[in-house]
């Protein structure tokens, strides 16, 4: 759902004029440099692919299927190709663990570009007005064609009954709700579009970022860490088991994206995390696993834990002394660079296809079963190979065009670095 890392990373941030003095000139440099030199980073765009897919089938399964138990009751042990794939997607029912994953990736992406400036530059000073336009034009335009395709979709998917019950209001209010990102406060989520309700939560992170930002340049990311995780908790407490969605229940997962970009920021060139921290991810994740069998909610929570931790090792430097690997080795790093590949792909329109998959596989079922569930898996696997390519022509029609408007904003010196490269 978040920005490409290198959009993100070098020029959303630009600077506000500093004083004009020799050595706050050199500082800025600095800092405009190492933010500039900082390229697009590959596990971003594979995490977010993986992310973006991980949520889609997550709902594919949901629309379409009978589900693990009512399929398992009705054909038992069996074999057959169709069984045994069924059975093979077990894991996609933590599907929904995507979405804490864009979270961390998202506040990584944001705070990467000022983390790095503020380690060459100290004094340096977020243009709030310029932040916010940029993820405006950025966010709103692809939000608002979203939203008008999902009208058009789920109005086709009303006139086959009988209806989707994942078909919400489609009403001037709803769509209003949504445009202004108060779907979990003031509403529900539009439509058939239910994976909205994560969206009005970055929408909220960005507006309050510049807040963040500047408790970093005061009491360092340490104590923001531990100020944001308090407000996690008693927002949880206050809001989140009343049903009312709002970002400071989820704040702890974006902040500690933000975190990890800091780390990197301020490390040593060269350093290394240390390896159990893999450890750590995944008993994380495993924690979330059995957690949400009691409540999606606690399982987010571990689930941002255990991502950022993998995270936070997966980004270190790449061993450049690695011996060539020789047969099956060999093999099998082709085939994982190829699937990163992929996955990279993915990751670049993972945005638009977080916004428009749920309408596209509700029409589908209503059109093609009469939104009756299937026993059947092989019907869900039909619905991606639709969903995908409609997101990639969704992404050049719609995506791109708001991403190059959103990068006309930057400033100007930071323009022509990137110009250059």
């Amino acid at each position: 759902m978040s920005d490409p890392a290198l959009d993100a990373a070098g020029t959303s941030l630009p600077l506000s004029p500093p004083p004009h003095t020799s050595q706050s000139a050199a500082a800025r440099a600095r800092g405009d440099a190492r933010a500039a030199s900082a390229g697009k980073e590959h596990v971003i765009d594979v995490m977010r692919g993986i992310a973006a897919l991980l949520v889609a089938y997550f709902h594919c399964r949901q629309v379409v299927w009978v589900g693990m138990q009512a399929f398992h009751q009705n054909v038992g042990h069996s074999f057959s190709p169709g069984a045994l794939a069924a059975y093979l997607t077990f894991p996609i029912a933590w599907g929904s663990a995507g979405v804490p994953i864009f979270f961390v990736i998202s506040g990584y992406c944001i705070h990467r570009g000022g983390a790095l400036r503020l380690v060459g530059n100290p004094a340096y000073r977020l243009d709030v007005g310029n932040f916010w336009l940029r993820r405006f034009t950025r966010i709103y335009p692809v939000l608002l064609a979203a939203l008008v395709l999902t009208f058009a979709l789920d109005s086709l998917s009303l006139q086959l009954p009988p209806v989707s019950h994942k078909i919400r209001e489609i009403g001037l209010h709803a769509f209003l709700v949504n445009l202004f990102s108060l779907q979990g406060v003031a509403g529900k989520t539009y439509g058939s579009n239910g994976a909205l309700w994560t969206l009005s939560l970055e929408v909220q992170f960005y507006a309050i970022y510049p807040l963040l930002f500047a408790l970093r340049r005061r009491i360092g990311m340490n104590a923001v860490l531990a100020i944001v995780a308090a407000i996690n908790i008693v927002s949880a407490y206050l809001l989140e088991r009343h049903d009312i969605q709002f970002f400071t229940s989820y704040w702890l997962s974006w902040t500690l994206g933000a975190w990890i970009a800091d780390a990197k920021a301020r490390g040593t060139a060269g350093a290394r995390a240390p390896a159990w921290l893999y450890v750590l991810a995944a008993a994380f994740i495993v924690g979330g696993c059995v957690a949400f069998h009691f409540g999606q909610y606690g399982a987010f929570q571990l689930w941002a834990l255990g991502f950022a931790c993998y995270l936070h090792k997966a980004l270190d430097p790449r061993d450049g002394a690695r011996h060539t690997p020789r047969g099956l080795r060999a093999l099998s790093e082709t085939v994982s660079r190829a699937l990163s590949r992929v996955l990279s792909r993915c990751g670049d329109f993972s945005f638009s296809l977080y916004l428009i998959h749920l309408p596209i596989f509700v029409l589908l079922s209503s059109w093609l079963f009469r939104s009756s569930l299937q026993m059947s898996i092989w019907p869900s696997f039909g619905y991606m190979l639709v969903a995908v390519p409609a997101a990639y022509v969704f992404y050049r029609l719609v995506e791109l065009p708001a991403m190059k408007w959103s990068a006309s904003f930057k400033s100007g010196p930071a323009r022509t670095v990137r110009n250059l490269r």
